[in-house]
């Protein structure tokens, strides 16, 4: 990330999740589907390719400061699992926000998990602190990856169980 000017803010967030990695990073890589796991976000249109500088108009949930968000596909790195976006337009008093979340791989109680790390700079809206600003976009953040983390937990405890399944009825027989 660009180094911070005196309006801006910026901050990273850590999550821990109980699943293996490809699973976590292909829900995380999928800048045209956030809403597959981003709670706030009730559509998304992303025409094109996937690539870097797509963008995507995003519907924002009722309950927020905002009801859609323009955004550009700033970097997509499938083998070294990052992610960047910044926000170009929308009617929400998000200005010059970029985000890079990076997903890595890590043993957690003797599994497969998954390290996730959200950082982020946005201007700090006039009217508002520092604090005040960051804090909003963390709490933002933070329940993304909680949703990030129940999600794909989800579907790890279904993949697990329906192995364990066709082994039980494997052993039936």
């Amino acid at each position: 990330m660009a180094k911070l000017v005196s309006n801006q803010c910026s901050s990273a967030l850590v999550k821990l999740i109980k699943a293996p990695l490809p699973l976590v990073w292909s829900l995380v890589r999928r800048f045209d589907e956030p809403q597959k796991y981003k709670p706030f976000v009730s559509r998304c249109v992303a025409p094109g390719n996937l690539e870097i500088g797509s963008l995507r108009e995003v519907d924002v949930k009722s309950g927020l400061p905002a009801t859609t968000s323009t955004e550009r596909l700033e970097l997509l790195d499938d083998n070294e699992h990052i992610l960047s976006i910044r926000i170009i337009g929308g009617d929400h008093r998000l200005q010059n926000y970029s985000s890079i979340i990076s997903v890595h791989p890590e043993m957690i109680d003797g599994r497969p998990g998954t390290l996730v790390i959200e950082s982020f700079v946005v201007d700090v809206p006039e009217g508002n602190t520092k604090d005040e600003t960051c804090f909003f976009v963390e709490a933002l953040i933070k329940c993304n990856l909680k949703s990030l983390a129940d999600v794909s937990e989800g579907l790890a405890m279904q993949d697990r169980t329906e192995r364990i399944d066709i082994r039980k009825l494997g052993a039936e027989r």
